[in-house]
């Protein structure tokens, strides 16, 4: 196939995506609304595909609301042998239905996965089959359970969590909401990171500490940061608000904000005196390539 021909075959399947309806303003509003397009996708899913239509009613349909639907999922993805179900949904609704934040940051997260990634169909198929956006939820019912003090199971469900979706954030790790973690496949947080809002992060990315020292050792992401796959950012360092990360990119130090840092070891496009700055969120319009004609004359 022509080049041509490829790129007009992704500008088809771009635009045969079905657009995604947008929320009300207000938070309690968009919670209803959110839940409505839920139950409404898994309805006429079930209807599409009956060989899923049990497993559409067991996970959102006998629920009346979206946490109990997420606790009884998680509570189902993340049992093992000696961790029953029971007792995960338990703790996970518990959790949930006590903090409005976590649920706040949970229909945040859906609502970023289905606005940033051409993937996503529709918010029931995040919920029900996004591995990111399911180890992120069970990382703040983890977080919580380490800020109240229960340090033992908060460290048994990071277990979990990294077992059953290869997503290993320490429960310390302070996160944002309308989080995206794409793919998510190998992604590592340390105990001391921290991660704004509006952040997407795709597989592979680690933001790690640089030894054995304790502390405040761990990166510092802003928000509306885009970090592309395979990225490894170590140390105390901040990504300043509204930076990129290349894919691939080593970071050792800070990155200023609006900027976009590449390469091995990382540097800045347009260089450290006078690096090129960006208007738009790249954590929001997930663009990973624009700089390339300001960084590199490599044809392939």
């Amino acid at each position: 196939m022509p080049a041509g021909d490829y790129r007009n075959a992704a500008v088809n399947h771009r635009n045969a995506s079905p657009a995604a309806p947008h929320p009300p303003t207000d938070t309690a509003e968009e919670a209803i609304w959110l839940w409505t397009q839920i139950k409404a996708e898994a309805r006429r899913d079930a209807e599409a595909e009956p060989a899923l239509a049990s497993y559409l009613y067991s996970t959102i349909l006998a629920h009346s609301s979206l946490e109990r639907s997420l606790s009884f999922h998680l509570g189902n993805k993340l049992c093992s042998s000696t961790l029953l179900s029971t007792l995960l949904y338990d703790l996970f609704l518990n959790t949930f239905s006590t903090d409005p934040d976590l649920r706040a940051a949970a229909s945040a997260d859906l609502l970023a996965a289905r606005y940033r990634d051409p993937a996503c169909v529709s918010f029931s198929h995040c919920l029900l089959n996004y591995k990111g956006f399911l180890a992120c939820q069970a990382h703040r019912v983890a977080h919580k359970l380490w800020t109240l003090s229960r340090r033992p199971l908060a460290l048994a469900l990071q277990s979990r969590i990294s077992d059953v979706f290869s997503v290993d954030i320490h429960p310390a790790a302070k996160i944002g909401k309308g989080i995206l973690f794409d793919h998510a496949t190998g992604v590592v947080v340390g105990e001391t990171a921290v991660i704004g809002n509006n952040v997407s992060i795709l597989h592979h990315v680690t933001l790690g500490g640089t030894g054995k020292m304790g502390g405040d050792r761990h990166p510092k992401i802003g928000d509306g940061v885009l970090i592309g796959a395979g990225a490894t950012i170590l140390g105390n360092v901040i990504i300043g608000e509204g930076a990129k990360i290349g894919a691939g990119s080593v970071v050792l130090i800070d990155v200023p904000p609006r900027t976009t840092a590449v390469g091995n070891p990382a540097r800045l496009v347009g260089g450290k005196e006078q690096p090129t700055k960006h208007e738009e969120c790249p954590g929001e319009s997930m663009d990973h390539t624009s700089f390339i004609s300001d960084w590199s004359d490599y044809i392939i």
